[in-house]
């Protein structure tokens, strides 16, 4: 066996998750060659390679994002009432509220921008790291686990996802079960391992797997975002549908709009820098914007610094088209340009997943009702949120980059 995958493979005698984001799962041919149409069975084949490794669980991250979701309108929503409600700069310095999802965008913040920009950033986690908060701090309990006893794997479109899963931050201590040595907890990661949907095709190969031959296997109900008809359902947008769903609920609770129909998003520079806008009574009162790949966060960081960024919320994604093109997702084929892979991409993502509102989740309901209480407790807060750390430099360092 390939030492590549001995992290994953070595943990028959755990009870093993695994949560694949969908910007993985979109197609039944998405895992041996670039999908030429819709094959939503797709989550069922994987469920059953993955439990023929050992693995006790395949969980959808879509009820998690929903539930990262929630926190984030809900912070906006405080970040928003803070700045209108007092002049102090350090109120006015809330906004614009940058999303926190992407791995790459947070590192680059915190070892190139540093103090600045870091407050300006939601504390809300990711959906990879709110799966495992929601896993190692809740559901194993609920199924008579202790949490050193699951080893929670997910399959990620980007390779910094690995780097953001060994986060101090995600690490806490288990009670110690030795009187002797109650101060001395076990240190446990909230994510065990990360694998990218590439990694995943290599270990379908590398076991020599006709993935078109696999039953299918049923989906894993604990956590998934399935209808009757046992349809996936969850946001629109391969990045996780921050901007959208935080602009609606904004306009719904600070301006009383409900917003049904699709949202209008202007192209400003290209199709990786788009904004949106509500005006009411011909005032401009809401400005979003999305901001996709490094020059056009780098623009936006621009004008954070000089305070001349007009936006109140920019959903940010360090790779150009978002998640979808995650440095660790599958290649194009020979002949095939990205561009191409990612329209397809996108229109198979859209295709297979029916849209539904985050708030309206019975799931996501059910986990702050048995869990977290509600959005913004004192508990989301400990399990869902994080906060960010500049790096300081060494003057070793600083003199080598001189």
């Amino acid at each position: 066996m390939s030492e590549k995958f001995s992290p994953t493979l070595r943990i028959g005698d755990l009870s093993d998750f695994i949560a694949p984001s969908q910007a993985c799962v979109v197609s039944l041919k998405g895992l041996k060659a670039t999908p030429k149409k819709p094959e939503p069975q797709v989550f069922k084949k994987l469920t059953t390679f993955l439990k023929s490794l050992g693995v006790k669980a395949v969980l959808d991250t879509c009820c998690i994002r929903d539930l990262t979701l929630i926190e984030t309108c809900h912070e906006f929503i405080a970040r928003y009432k803070q700045g209108q409600a007092t002049d102090d700069e350090k109120s006015k310095s809330s906004l614009p509220m940058l999303s926190s999802s992407c791995p790459g965008w947070i590192c680059y913040a915190e070892k190139q921008l540093g103090s600045y920009i870091l407050p300006y950033i939601s504390s809300v986690k990711s959906p990879q790291q709110s799966m495992g908060a929601a896993i190692k701090h809740h559901i194993c309990q609920t199924m008579g686990f202790r949490p050193e006893e699951i080893y929670h794997v997910t399959v990620m479109p980007c390779y910094d996802k690995k780097l953001e899963a060994a986060r101090e931050d995600f690490v806490f201590q288990a009670e110690s079960n030795d009187e002797s040595h109650a101060d001395q907890g076990v240190c446990i990661p909230e994510v065990d391992s990360v694998l990218t949907s590439g990694e995943v095709l290599d270990l379908i190969q590398l076991k020599e797997v006709d993935f078109d031959a696999l039953e299918e296997s049923p989906i894993d109900r604990m956590l998934a975002n399935l209808d009757e008809q046992g349809h996936l359902y969850g946001v629109s947008g391969g990045s996780g549908g921050y901007a959208e769903t935080v602009f609606r609920y904004a306009a719904k609770v600070l301006f009383g709009r409900e917003i049904d129909s699709p949202l209008d998003f202007r192209i400003i520079r290209n199709s990786d820098f788009r904004e949106l806008s509500l005006e009411v009574e011909g005032k401009t009162v809401l400005k979003f914007a999305l901001c996709y790949g490094f020059q056009n966060l780098q623009n936006i960081v621009r004008k954070v610094k000089t305070r001349k960024c007009d936006y109140q919320f920019v959903e940010v994604m360090a790779c150009p088209s978002g998640c979808l093109n995650g440095g660790g997702q599958i290649k194009p084929k020979p002949g095939q340009s990205p561009k191409e892979l990612i329209k397809s991409l996108e229109a198979i993502y859209m295709e297979n997943v029916l849209e539904a509102d985050p708030f309206k989740n019975p799931l996501v309901k059910r986990l702050y009702d048995e869990w977290l209480g509600h959005p913004g407790s004192e508990k989301a807060k400990r399990h869902m949120h994080t906060g960010y750390h500049p790096v300081v430099k060494s003057v070793t360092a600083q003199l080598h980059n001189w």
